[in-house]
């Protein structure tokens, strides 16, 4: 079941179309300045080195607060955020972006201690806050971590001495649930204890944390070993480290698993940090690293048992980064449901294979395995891109 995890510049000699110039001196810009076809280095205030700010061509330059940023102007003109562009009750832009002049150039520019003011031909006021701006830029977010985490192996895991959180704390108290999303946000892994073992239940605790969405599989179901549906984990079997629905062209991003019944031996769960094992191929072999974030695979889920006929492909590498600050937000990692390698020549498949199997060995090496054995009673949600399970199964669970 799915739910919907930043030396001072001198006056120094710059090169410009095979001559050498020197910049002029920064001047005082506590007042409006009227581009002139010299670019030149302004201040907010002589004497203050905080923020400084140069017009070129087709960009403006600002530095603030430690970071040296650059802004298209047609940017600057597009994600103005007075009330006639941008609808702050939605949240909504209300320029149309295509009636910008491609051209386009500020009149006049100001900065003060905490804004930038730009004025267009038209006479139209952009103003931006310049913490905004730093969090906007491209540079600033090169900075920014999107997405906090602890990154773990079994002992990293066991020593934090991560808490599991009482049913009724999480269904009743803000401190609850905000301890169970911590937990989750960080580790990418979270538990709840003494939930009524049954499918209503585990339904209602689902709902507690985020909508529930609808799959080839319905929105709760049961699984067990009895093969109703043409996957391997309804079988004895057990599974390899992998990570699910990597054959949805967006895998889900919370998956909960709660067993309500168990029977014989076996049936224990092991949990692997995938970005933990992919931080080490990042730093042992980062061509490699690159190479599985760039290669696109295809994965595959091919069904016919019984009424359910389902074919369904998702596309994307195994290790999926932002490509502006290479921060890893998603892994596709399941040999199950790898479709045939079509997609690249096969002097970059070699290599893949290669990347492929040192990024296998760091989520096979036994200090990184963390084994949990689920009992009734206990919510398991999980989230699904992040960490690599392997399921052993003995007698029956469902």
């Amino acid at each position: 079941m799915w739910c919907r995890r930043l030396a001072c510049l001198f006056k120094v000699p710059c090169r410009l179309s095979g001559s050498t110039r020197h910049r002029s001196p920064w001047l005082p810009c506590d007042r409006r300045t009227v581009l002139t076809a010299v670019a030149r280095w302004h201040h907010t205030a002589p004497e203050s080195l905080k923020c400084a700010w140069q017009l070129h061509g087709d960009h403006l330059e600002l530095r603030y607060a430690n970071t040296l940023m650059r802004f298209d102007f047609v940017w600057l003109r597009d994600h103005c955020r007075s009330a006639s562009c941008y609808n702050a009750k939605t949240n909504q832009r209300s320029l149309d972006t295509a009636s910008v002049d491609l051209g386009i150039k500020p009149k006049a520019v100001r900065v003060d201690e905490t804004t930038l003011f730009l004025t267009w031909p038209d006479g139209h006021v952009t103003r931006y806050g310049l913490e905004w701006l730093v969090k906007n830029s491209y540079e600033g977010q090169k900075q920014q971590v999107m997405h906090p985490r602890i990154l773990w192996n079994a002992e990293i895991y066991r020593q934090a001495q991560v808490p599991s959180i009482d049913c009724r704390s999480f269904l009743e108290t803000d401190e609850g649930l905000k301890e169970f999303l911590q937990n989750f946000l960080l580790y990418g892994i979270a538990f709840v204890e003494n939930v009524t073992p049954t499918k209503e239940d585990t339904e209602i605790l689902a709902e507690r944390v985020s909508l529930i969405r609808e799959t080839i599989y319905g929105r709760m179901w049961y699984f067990t070993s009895d093969f109703s549906r043409g996957d391997t984990a309804y079988t004895k079997l057990a599974l390899d480290r992998h990570t699910d629905t990597t054959y949805f062209q967006e895998p889900c991003g919370i998956q909960v698993f709660h067993c309500l019944k168990h029977e014989g031996t076996g049936g224990r769960t092991l949990l692997v940090d995938g970005f933990y094992a992919a931080e080490q191929v990042l730093r042992q072999a980062p061509d490699q690293f690159e190479l599985l974030s760039k290669v696109p695979l295809k994965h595959e889920y091919v069904e016919n048992v019984g009424d359910c006929h389902n074919h369904m492909i998702g596309v994307g590498p195994v290790l999926n980064v932002y490509p502006w600050n290479n921060e890893l937000y998603l892994i596709r990692y399941n040999n199950y449901d790898r479709a045939v390698i079509n997609t690249v020549p096969y002097d970059v498949v070699h290599r893949w294979y290669a990347a492929h199997r040192t990024l296998t060995a760091e989520l096979r090496r036994p200090e990184n395995e963390l084994w949990v054995k689920l009992k009734p009673g206990k919510y398991f949600p999980s989230a699904v891109s992040h960490y690599c399970s392997h399921q052993e199964l003995k007698g029956v669970s469902e």
